[in-house]
């Protein structure tokens, strides 16, 4: 993870702030300028200005009025604080989820099901194909859907991965109803014992309205699990503007956060968190199947703070 432009703002404002607090108790007056400055670093990193007052916030909470003991390290305590306020905002509606154990413990006639939203572009594709190799790495062989009936290509992508992975593969004419593909998936899964269900759909823009009533349909007739949202961390925030447009359109259960390993601002996952209160419990950091990993906010914060200390 790079993160290079959110790491320099944060660096900035530990240097100044353990500055003024190795000498003498921390004021408002002290803090605000400096606390200024840092929102207008993080809205520059992909920070959402709201989130990156937030933070601010929550820093002054925790600065104003500090006196640093003798002896003690003022940096670790700047650094502390910065953890303490990024982990609460990362935290955000997470939840640990075993979806794996989730799978073991249905019935054949039940299968878990997860259904994937996102605009195009974002890395769904290879994003459920990760999925479905999580899910064959443990034991559990998952069927994956292709309800994109619309965008040439995206069957015949989902299909190859399919093919590779070694699952069964379920899809539809181009222009056939995509609800009727993922209540094809489903029943498939139930007749032979599957006990996963992926289902791919449409990535067309996030304001088309037919697109959305669409979605709506798969939903009511999947019935799923989980609703997935996959953003791409490199968009920044207009990631967190699609997370709320579907949100309120179909509901989103939780968010994959791709592309991380390629993020020099950094600011995505912090806003997508705050803003949505919708938990990010996956992020993709590579091409490989392998490269999907489970979203831990304290270690993720501390990937942000790596270096700074």
């Amino acid at each position: 993870m790079v993160f290079n432009r959110l790491k320099k703002a944060l660096k900035k404002f530990v240097d100044n702030v353990t500055e003024v607090v190795a000498s003498k108790t921390l004021s408002e007056e002290d803090l605000e300028p400096i606390l200024e400055e840092l929102v207008i670093s993080l809205a520059e990193s992909d920070v959402a200005f709201e989130v990156a007052e937030e933070i601010a916030n929550r820093l002054r909470e925790r600065l104003v009025g500090k006196k640093v003991p003798r002896f003690s390290d003022a940096r670790q305590v700047v650094v502390d604080a910065l953890r303490d306020a990024l982990v609460e905002i990362l935290s955000r509606g997470y939840r640990r989820l075993d979806l794996v154990e989730e799978a073991r413990r249905r019935s054949p006639d039940n299968p878990l099901r997860i259904v994937f939203f996102g605009v195009n572009g974002v890395g769904k594709t290879t994003t459920i194909a990760k999925f479905a190799y999580m899910f064959r790495r443990s034991g559990i062989t998952p069927v994956i859907v292709a309800a994109d009936t619309f965008r040439a290509g995206a069957q015949e992508q989902l299909r190859r991965h399919a093919e590779k992975l070694g699952v069964p593969f379920i899809g539809g004419r181009y222009g056939a109803d995509p609800a009727s593909v993922v209540y094809d998936g489903i029943e498939y899964a139930r007749a032979r014992g599957y006990r996963v269900v992926l289902a791919d759909t449409a990535g067309r823009m996030h304001t088309d309205t037919d697109l959305m009533e669409e979605l709506r349909k798969i939903v009511r007739v999947a019935k799923p699990d989980y609703k997935a949202l996959v953003v791409d961390a490199l968009t920044g925030n207009d990631a967190v503007e699609q997370a709320k447009f579907f949100d309120e359109a179909v509901g989103i259960d939780f968010i994959v956060l791709t592309k991380v390993d390629a993020d020099v601002k950094g600011g995505t996952a912090i806003s997508v968190a705050a803003v949505t209160g919708k938990p990010i419990l996956f992020v993709g950091t590579g091409q490989g199947y392998e490269d999907l990993e489970p979203f831990e906010p304290r270690r993720y914060a501390e990937k942000i703070l790596q270096g700074i200390k």
